[in-house]
């Protein structure tokens, strides 16, 4: 026996709840225009290292990588990874085909990503995202547009009462660089009191320390001085204009100064969705504005862009009360049960048959006593068993019985598609 692989999942049973959960998802953001797309699971390394940022957490340390074989070419600008995350992947193709494409371009994607790093309760090695990207879109509008309609989801589609949406404004790249500076010279002093790892980022990338969930260094960040001091006269102008759409639009929402994304392309708008029940790890969907990745990823024009991403899995263990109301509902089962080998002929015929006529069905073809394969249907969930013995080859005739009701009628097999 091979064990499965540690920080991934099996779903045998489960996949019609996360089915449940995908198309109430994706009936919602077509509504809003969002079209769906598919981006490879492989992408090469130097892509997350320009777009995410060389110093990240994502890049330095949680990337699996694919290791190169000795044919390969030594080029390290060839070297190859699982994706960590969608949205460097989505504008990479957009820009590859943006000729092509009308603006805003507003898309989503379903799919696998890959972090190697130590698995817990909502935190898997192998997770799966929808993401969510409006691609040549300038005006903060948008950004209040999408998460109004990201709170419409989780509150009246999805129906999750007790999400808190937090908020912050990051600025512009010049903003973000003076306050950088002033945050690493009020929080030197206090570097040894700090986390090993933010020992690390006041060097490489102090703004992470504001969103480090260690309680010794949140404490130490009280006295950080505030990322607003340092806005623009334009930036504070569009960081008031986001709050006031939100709040006419009806969005409960907090603001908090310490909400950083843990990647670089970030700019401006930032925001989190959190619940409760996930423990730590309670953001579910976390996004912002990400102007600035086109022209990271060699674009020679800038494409303002903004997006986010839904843990699926994280999602899921949120709606896991309400998991009934959002199953998939099936096509009631019919399954067809042969009484002996010679009847089992005529059993695919009739399955062929009822299987054109939009009909879903079982065959139990092996041989075995007639009490066994009943019991086989009734384990299979069968709405309807089928049942062909010699009388019925003769007559061209099916015995139906409801495995509810346990009622039985003969029904010729040219019309069964009409009674059930």
């Amino acid at each position: 026996m091979f064990p499965r692989v540690k920080g991934v999942t099996d779903n045998f049973f489960e996949m019609t709840y996360y089915s449940g959960i995908r198309k109430k998802i994706e009936g919602h953001l077509k509504r809003y225009n969002f079209f769906e797309i598919d981006i490879p699971m492989i992408e090469y390394v130097s892509l997350f290292e320009r777009g995410l940022g060389y110093e990240t957490d994502v890049v330095s340390k949680q990337m699996f990588i694919i290791q190169k074989k000795q044919h390969d070419s030594d080029n390290e600008k060839d070297l190859m990874c699982l994706r960590p995350e969608g949205t460097a992947g989505t504008m990479r193709a957009f820009l590859e085909q943006q000729e092509h494409l009308p603006e805003p371009c507003r898309v989503f994607s379903y799919g696998s990503m890959f972090r190697y790093e130590r698995p817990q309760k909502g935190r898997l090695r192998e997770f799966h995202q929808m993401n969510l990207e409006t691609l040549g879109c300038s005006s903060v509008l948008y950004d209040a547009h999408m998460i109004k309609m990201l709170q419409v989801l989780f509150v009246e589609v999805l129906g999750i009462q007790d999400c808190i949406l937090k908020i912050n404004f990051l600025g512009q790249s010049e903003d973000r660089k003076k306050y950088c500076a002033s945050l690493v010279s009020s929080l030197t002093p206090y570097q040894e009191k700090l986390c090993s790892l933010c020992q690390n980022r006041l060097t490489t990338n102090p703004l992470r320390i504001l969103d480090c969930k260690s309680q010794d260094c949140q404490k130490i960040c009280l006295i950080a001085p505030k990322l607003t001091t340092f806005f623009s006269e334009t930036t504070q102008q569009e960081w008031k204009l986001l709050q006031e759409t939100l709040e006419e639009l009806s969005v409960t929402f907090m603001v908090d100064d310490h909400l950083v994304r843990g990647l670089d392309y970030y700019n401006k708008t930032v925001f989190e969705f959190v619940s409760a029940n996930l423990g730590a790890q309670n953001t579910f969907c976390g996004g912002g504005r990400y102007d600035g990745l086109a022209q990271q990823l060699g674009s020679k024009t800038v494409v303002p862009a903004l997006g986010c991403a839904i843990g699926m899995e994280r999602l899921a263990l949120i709606l896991e009360s309400s998991k009934d109301r959002l199953l998939v509902q099936s096509m009631p089962l019919l399954c067809i049960i042969p009484l002996s080998e010679q009847q089992n002929k005529l059993a695919l015929h009739l399955a062929d048959f009822l299987i054109a006529h939009g009909k879903c069905v079982e065959l139990l073809l092996d041989h075995q006593k007639i009490k066994n394969k009943m019991k086989r249907a009734s384990d299979l969930k069968a709405a309807y068993v089928l049942i062909l013995g010699e009388d019925e080859q003769n007559n061209n005739t099916v015995t139906v019985k409801d495995m509810v009701t346990g009622k039985q009628e003969v029904i010729l097999q040219t019309e069964v598609h009409t009674k059930i």
